[in-house]
């Protein structure tokens, strides 16, 4: 059994119970740190435990799956707030060097993200002053990477200008520097490909555009990894959170010598062509990227292919896109005329009437699950048809967790070994567990909560008052449980209950639960 060492974006659930989920399917053993190491949102883990961690795990495993923005900031929210110099993150970059030099052996799978530049005001997740200049911050790079371009329009250059006027000079000073040295962790770890330290490295866009400063940074790095013709072992394309389940699906695929063939699908003729939103390139393009890190590709037909990646794709692109909690007759007017449901979910039960791996990437609205569609599937009677679902955040973080399972479980589809019906019956949990946040929580009581008026205006991002965070995830525990009566319980052969809710970053954009089996 390949021991593998994983050291995660941050505490939060998608980076750490989920590859975790995913692996208790295989007979891969996934060592975590524990959650205390790992750092509270803004406040970074500790750098020189979590590096004693790392060595120490890594002499006897046979991979390390490692965030560098972990190692060297502590966290994906402190790397958009460190002061480290250049010499201080290449230092602790440095580990890497002496894991591989302490196991030879030891395969390294890497990731850290272009840091990204939200395009509105909030220091939620951003330093104190993106409260007020974010936006501006955020339109001053993409006036910068149009200019660089020399796609600059007289209007859009007179903007600029007004721009730079309104920013203050010290704290724009601030947000490149900072750039800057992450920009340069990102060369180093690339260098590192190079020099076989690192044997192969992801580099998410995170919540990236058409232009800005991801923008700028990727062509840099692109051309880098180009020049030293290293495309085979560096990827650079949009997602973050669901890339710890990527490289677990990519070892999966090196332990096991095996090179899975979806067969992609959409709802939409438009859907291959349109732009998510929070991306810069078209959506199958995006799944290609997300299908190369894991380890498979896209198959001819159907008929071949080891599972069938059905993709519920927006009409539209980026802003023109709806979120989860947009109501039905509020989305554009293509989802009314340029997306067949009726026909998509027919295609769905014929796939799965062959026995075929039915996996669906739901990423026609963002921040949740297609709540149309869900109906839909349930009326028909065809949840149970599906055996691998996300429907959470961004377009990428949807793809990526959707792919990883898929592959992980067309595996032992094809031939099912002793420990099968284990393997299913996690599989069936961890599927259980997509449809309870992506479709349950995140498109269904999120809403019911900010309509319950039990948070300020904001009604994602809200932070609840501290008196009323016990409230709210009572609240959420009963919807939650209902919704399961409800919609499915009779999916999956076990029965269970939804216990131990909480708000990991207390606010409801995220949420953590746990399924206890009930007795029968």
């Amino acid at each position: 059994m390949a021991k593998i060492i994983y050291l995660p974006l941050d505490e939060r659930p998608c980076n750490i119970k989920y590859p975790q989920q995913l692996a208790s399917i295989s007979d891969l053993a996934l060592t975590v740190p524990p959650l205390a190491m790992l750092g509270d949102k803004k406040e970074p883990a500790q750098a020189a435990p979590l590096m004693d961690w790392v060595l120490e795990q890594s002499q006897d495993a046979d991979y390390l799956i490692i965030s560098v923005d972990m190692l060297v900031f502590g966290g994906i929210v402190p790397s958009r707030l460190h002061t480290l110099s250049q010499d201080q993150c290449i230092g602790r970059l440095e580990l890497l060097k002496r894991c591989k030099a302490a196991n030879p052996r030891l395969r390294i799978y890497a990731f850290n993200l272009i840091m990204r530049s939200p395009a509105y005001n909030s220091c939620d997740e951003e330093p104190d002053y993106y409260a007020l200049h974010g936006a501006d911050i955020h339109r001053y790079g993409w006036l910068t990477d149009k200019e660089e371009r020399g796609a600059l329009s007289t209007d859009e250059a007179s903007q600029f200008s007004e721009i730079k006027a309104n920013i203050p000079g010290e704290l724009l000073l601030d947000f490149t520097g900072r750039r800057q040295a992450n920009a340069q962790v990102n060369s180093m770890s690339i260098r590192f490909v190079q020099e076989n330290i690192i044997d192969h490295l992801v580099i998410p866009l995170d919540d990236n555009s058409l232009y800005g400063f991801t923008s700028m940074e990727q062509r840099r790095l692109l051309f880098q990894v180009e020049e030293w013709n290293l495309m085979d072992r560096v990827l650079i394309y949009p997602g973050a959170d669901e890339i710890g389940c990527t490289l677990l699906a990519r070892v999966f695929c090196a332990e096991k010598n095996y090179v899975p063939e979806a067969f992609v699908r959409y709802s939409s003729s438009q859907g291959p062509l349109i732009f998510p939103r929070y991306e810069d390139r078209t959506l199958n393009e995006s799944i290609k990227s997300h299908l190369t890190a894991a380890g498979a590709f896209i198959a001819d037909s159907s008929v071949e292919a080891d599972f069938i990646l059905m993709v519920n794709a927006p009409p539209v692109s980026q802003a023109e896109a709806a979120e989860s909690n947009a109501l039905y007759h509020e989305r554009h007017r293509a989802y009314f005329s340029e997306v067949n449901l009726m026909e998509f979910s027919k295609a769905i039960h014929t796939y799965a009437g062959k026995g075929k791996l039915v996996a669906l990437a739901d990423v026609s609205v963002s921040n949740g699950a297609d709540r149309t569609l869900m109906q839909l599937l349930n009326k028909l009677g065809q949840l149970s048809e599906i055996s691998v679902y996300a429907g959470w955040n961004t377009s990428g973080n949807t793809i990526g967790t959707v792919v990883a399972h898929a592959v992980i479980l067309s595996y032992y589809n094809r031939s099912h070994d002793m420990d099968w019906a284990m393997r299913s019956q996690r599989s069936q949990r961890f599927l259980l567990y997509r449809f309870l946040e992506d479709w349950a929580y995140q498109t269904v009581v999120r809403a019911e909560i900010n309509t319950a008026k039990l948070l300020e205006s904001n009604p994602i991002l809200a932070k609840p008052a501290e008196d009323d965070e016990q409230r709210v995830c009572e609240l959420i525990t009963a919807r939650l449980n209902a919704f399961h009566d409800r919609y499915l319980a009779t999916l999956v052969a076990e029965t269970y209950s939804i216990e131990n809710v909480r708000l990991p970053w207390h606010r409801p954009f995220e949420v953590d639960f746990e399924l206890r089996k009930l007795q029968s």
